[in-house]
């Protein structure tokens, strides 16, 4: 099974870093898409309390504190700068809370915080759009020829 599908098929709570209000932004579209297709969605924005009707939180540990539970998926819509950071706060998490991947929308690389994720048993998917990807996970439609 590919990285991106087993990560996709196993977790079904995502952690959303930089959920945006704004209908327009990537990290608002990608974030209800994920939504219409049964992921648990979690957002974390200092600057807001809900978006897409759910709670948002103003950091992880925030979010922990009032939702405990594994991250499952910790989906970035950050620059590639506040990487590292991220990647420290996450470690630094109890292996039972800590996510089991971190997803690095695309645009966004940062090689040695990846790497760090990695060492520390995080699966990493950077550079990729998470709705993309699931897309590109589901099964084809069916067609039917008009007999």
């Amino acid at each position: 099974m590919s990285l991106i599908r087993d990560i996709l098929q196993t977790n079904q709570r995502i952690t959303v870093v930089g959920l945006s209000p704004n209908p327009d932004r990537p990290s608002h579209y990608v974030t209800e898409y994920m939504m219409s297709v049964g992921y648990e969605i979690y957002g974390v924005n200092p600057g807001q309390t809900r978006i897409l009707g759910r709670p948002c939180h103003a950091s992880i540990s925030d979010l922990l504190k009032e939702t405990p539970g594994p991250l499952g998926i910790v989906n970035v819509f950050r620059s590639s700068e506040f990487i590292p950071g991220l990647v420290d706060e996450l470690i630094a998490l109890a292996p039972d809370v800590r996510p089991k991947a971190l997803w690095l929308q695309s645009g966004i690389t940062h090689h040695s915080a990846e790497d760090r994720a990695r060492e520390a048993g995080i699966a990493v998917v950077a550079n990729r759009c998470i709705m993309v990807e699931h897309r590109n996970l589901a099964p084809p439609r069916e067609t039917h020829s008009g007999s």
